[in-house]
């Protein structure tokens, strides 16, 4: 008898398993309360333009006035947006975002007027006033960061512009958001028994994973052939984004959005050069991966549906609070703190949106702000990959939780460079923890394969993305053609190489992978997951031989926001991100993983 897994409305799941948006506005009401009370502040800091010169006196009293006004801001966007993706399809959550987007603009465009004043009065006064007024005291690092960023920093009128066109800006990958989770609708996966399995972004994954091969095959055929119906749309909402960076970076005078990307974290584009030349020289590894996989399914022919099909056929239920306790057990290097605190985020506080629901946004992420709890949205499916993804999410929540809890507001983020070494490094703990305590092979088995898709996303899609990347803003910055076949061709092209000749190319499929990964609406952010993967095994090894040093540091460093240079931190824990050993030694972390794997594959499954 045919049977279907559906995806509850977003009314139907339980308040306890929904992030805790009770925590930012209690109601809709008090939501636009503060809405209001950004427009006050921001007329209240606007009688300060101008004046910025007079004294440190006026100068402390605009900048705590720009925390303010910045923070509630985040505050209203936060609300909004999570509104939002957790339902595209409710009118309301679309509304609050269009507006707090647009408030976001007027907020850009109403502090705009303030770096410019700063560096007008110059930093030897801005020095002086450092040392006298203590209310500027900590902002030494955003001073001389500012006057190193002083030559791409424009007039108070063009900066006022700039601010104001980032609602506009945002059009191209809010359209892509919309499009992408509540109008493109996909067909049922379908299982060789007939079972049926619905095919939205918050179940693809568990489509992906699914030990029924005809299940995987019809679900991501039906999935890619959604985006390929659509591709035309889909690379102009891509080229228009690279447009508006590409406009951003020549307004300020940047030789190219990879440039702008990166000088503004102060982060050399060697630092990218030598990821993507490491990457291409340990291809041959990945293709024997692609082996160990063919032979253990026992399949004649890989295709790109079987890359995240269980190897096994034991299957592990893990439920949420199963997947916390393994988690908390594996953090348990890092103190009890550390791992009190992540306890309770999970499951009193509800940081955690846990479950898929209609409208959801696809994939798993960490957000929020200072003053709020730092929410975690995924889609728990009861499995060691999503045991997984939750660590790597908790690792980012956590690094903000505890920036926010020591920065002022001027610092009270962190580099994209530096992001993924806490979750990646979360990821590591709980793996190790589970590796070590477990004598089942076939849980092993499964927690290698869990370490494979984890390095397959951060060290084999993310620097094909990026390689994509690169190339498409090339074309569009010099006026070549970037059609929706161009970008495919390119993918294409490097997925060829990458599968090498252990897999069967789907060509039309695998080429529109570009437009499936909203991460490229953040330029060269995608590089960063390879950077972060390595440093956070690196630093993750050090601890698990007992490096007491090294975890205090560690700490330190999760506390640290921007108050310092991204590799400068990095530095103080002996990683050297402008040299290639680092990601060497990730791909050293890998081979192991493959060994091992290989191992257990030849004892258990094809002895």
């Amino acid at each position: 008898m045919t049977t279907t897994h559906t995806v509850p409305n977003r009314a139907d799941v339980p308040v306890e398993h929904r992030w805790n948006a009770e925590s930012v506005f209690a109601t809709f009401s008090d939501w636009e309360a503060s809405c209001a009370q950004v427009t006050r502040d921001l007329a209240q800091l606007a009688q300060l333009q101008g004046r910025l010169a007079e004294g440190a006196t006026l100068l402390a009293d605009a900048l705590e006035q720009q925390a303010s006004v910045s923070n509630r801001m985040e505050q209203v966007f936060l609300y909004a947006h999570m509104t939002y993706v957790m339902d595209t399809s409710d009118p309301q959550g679309s509304a609050m975002s269009a507006r707090a987007s647009g408030l976001s603009s007027e907020v850009s465009a109403g502090l705009s007027f303030i770096q410019p004043e700063m560096l007008a009065i110059g930093l030897p006064t801005l020095n002086e006033w450092l040392q006298t007024e203590p209310r500027l005291s900590h902002y030494a690092q955003a001073v001389t960061d500012l006057f190193r960023q002083q030559q791409f920093v424009r007039s108070a009128e063009v900066e006022n512009i700039m601010g104001m066109i980032q609602d506009p800006f945002f059009s191209a990958s809010n359209s892509y958001t919309v499009f992408t989770n509540s109008e493109m609708l996909f067909p049922p996966a379908t299982a060789s028994d007939g079972f049926s399995m619905e095919v939205t972004q918050g179940t693809i994954e568990a489509v992906k994973h699914h030990a029924d091969r005809e299940l995987r095959r019809s679900g991501w055929e039906g999935y890619a052939d959604q985006y390929l119906a659509f591709k035309n749309t889909l690379a102009n909402f891509y080229t228009t984004y690279i447009k508006q960076s590409l406009f951003d970076a020549r307004v300020r005078g940047y030789g190219s959005t990879l440039e702008a990307a990166l000088y503004r974290p102060n982060v050399p584009i060697a630092v990218y050069e030598n990821l993507i030349e490491t990457y291409r020289k340990h291809l041959p590894t990945w293709h024997r991966y692609w082996r160990i996989r063919r032979r253990a399914l026992q399949v004649d022919t890989l295709h790109p549906y079987d890359i995240w099909a269980p190897l096994t056929d034991k299957v592990y239920d893990i439920p949420y609070e199963q997947a916390v306790d393994w988690i908390c057990a594996g953090l348990a290097p890092l103190g009890e703190e550390y791992v009190a605190v992540s306890r309770k985020g999970m499951l009193e506080e509800r940081w955690v949106d846990r479950y898929a629901n209609k409208g959801k946004v696809n994939g798993a992420f960490s957000w929020g702000v200072q003053g709020t709890y730092p929410i975690i949205s995924m889609n728990y499916e009861n499995s060691l990959s999503e045991l997984s993804t939750l660590a790597h999410e908790l690792g980012h929540s956590m690094h903000s939780h505890l920036t926010w809890q020591t920065q002022p507001h001027v610092y009270a983020n962190y580099s994209i460079f530096l992001a993924e070494i806490a979750s990646n490094f979360n990821q590591a703990l709980v793996r190790d923890h589970l590796l070590k305590t477990s004598t089942d092979p076939f849980l092993q088995i499964q927690l290698l394969e869990e370490a494979m898709e984890n390095f397959h996303r951060y060290f084999f899609i993310m620097p094909t993305l990026s390689r994509f990347e690169y190339d498409v803003h090339q074309r569009v910055a010099s006026g070549e053609s970037a059609t929706a076949d161009d970008l495919n061709q390119i993918m294409t092209d490097y997925f060829k190489e990458g599968y090498g000749e252990e897999m069967h190319i789907d060509a039309p499929r695998i080429g529109m992978t570009w437009a499936q990964f909203p991460h490229l609406y953040e330029n060269f952010y995608v590089f960063q997951y390879a950077t972060g993967i390595s440093a956070a095994h690196a630093l993750a090894q050090r601890i698990l031989d007992g490096d007491v040093a090294t975890r205090d540091a560690y700490l330190e460093f999760l506390k640290s926001g921007t108050s310092r240079y991204p590799l400068d931190l990095l530095q103080d824990l002996g990683i050297d991100m402008t040299a290639s050993a680092v990601v060497e030694a990730g791909f050293k972390v890998l081979e192991g993983h493959l060994d091992r794997l290989e191992q257990l594959v030849e004892a258990h499954l094809l002895a």
